[in-house]
């Protein structure tokens, strides 16, 4: 068949599995299999495709139509512009998570670098300890409680050349850490999907991405409450600390972090909301 038959098949299979975007989708999954580029599949439209290829694609369509995320699909997801290694050990990077980095980068552009070590809490496929090793020239422990997701972040840390600066450790949140303070900055992407919530999500989520990932108890809080307890024994006064939330919970986490019988230990707690509006990040400063 020729490039164009296949857009077009692949593009009718998708539409009626429901897939959204599915001309993009086609797209991504052919140019991987011929090696080429979104743009250059428009230019050999009427090429024919090699039969090995031709069913590589059918195969990867045929998980696709099944609503197999592509990222898992194709082993690779774009994130920060930059190519990061993904396999169903991990979720799948999202917008979400960009503006969580882009907001923890704007923070603290310009302040005096303190002392202290950088946290990287549930770290999942290494995205933020990377950008953040990346862009801060940083050392970053990243923790997480699968060793499965620690062998991606450690594959991926090597393909962005910071594996040198990237200490990855395998534990339930902080219980690895003596509690005491030796993090000036600690950015954390938890599970906050609550188990009511699971009935709603898409195929992609629901059915290949991992729940130790996702689950966040019956209101999505139950690891946010346990990282407000640890948290504060490990940063350093002045020191700040950034979370993905669920666009439900801002006022609760507002709160939850606010509140301590009475005794101010953060100087700032607030919630930022992202471009479409919605609560998104948690900061909190330690008073200093």
């Amino acid at each position: 068949m020729r490039v164009c038959d296949l857009v077009k098949l692949g593009r009718e299979r998708l539409e009626s599995a429901g897939v959204d975007q599915a001309s993009l989708e086609v797209e991504l999954l052919l140019g991987f299999c011929l090696n080429k580029k979104r743009s250059d599949l428009f230019l050999a439209a009427t090429t024919d495709v090699e039969p090995d290829h031709e069913r590589e694609f059918v195969t990867q369509l045929a998980r696709r139509v099944n609503r197999e995320p592509t990222a898992y699909i194709l082993g690779v997801q774009e994130f920060w512009s930059l190519p990061f290694h993904v396999t169903p050990d991990v979720l799948i990077p999202r917008p979400e998570t960009e503006f969580l980095l882009e907001t923890v980068l704007r923070v603290i552009q310009g302040r005096p670098e303190k002392s202290g070590l950088t946290l990287d809490l549930c770290c999942g496929s290494g995205v933020i300890g990377i950008v953040l090793a990346l862009e801060t020239e940083r050392t970053v422990v990243a923790v997480d409680l699968s060793a499965a997701a620690l062998r991606v972040a450690r594959k991926n840390g090597i393909r962005h050349g910071v594996d040198g600066r990237l200490v990855l450790l395998q534990a339930d949140l902080c219980s690895a850490f003596v509690p005491r303070p030796i993090f000036s900055l600690v950015v954390s992407n938890p599970p906050y999907v609550g188990k009511h919530e699971f009935h709603a999500l898409q195929p992609e989520v629901r059915d290949f991405e991992p729940w130790l990932a996702l689950d966040g108890g019956n209101a999505g809080m139950d690891v946010i409450r346990r990282i407000r307890e640890m948290v504060p024994r490990l940063l350093r006064a002045g020191g700040d600390f950034f979370m993905e939330i669920g666009a439900d919970q801002g006022q609760a986490v507002i709160e939850m972090f606010a509140d301590d019988d009475g005794l101010a230990v953060f100087e700032k707690v607030e919630v930022l909301s992202d471009y479409s509006g919605r609560d998104r990040v948690l900061h909190a400063r330690m008073m200093a």
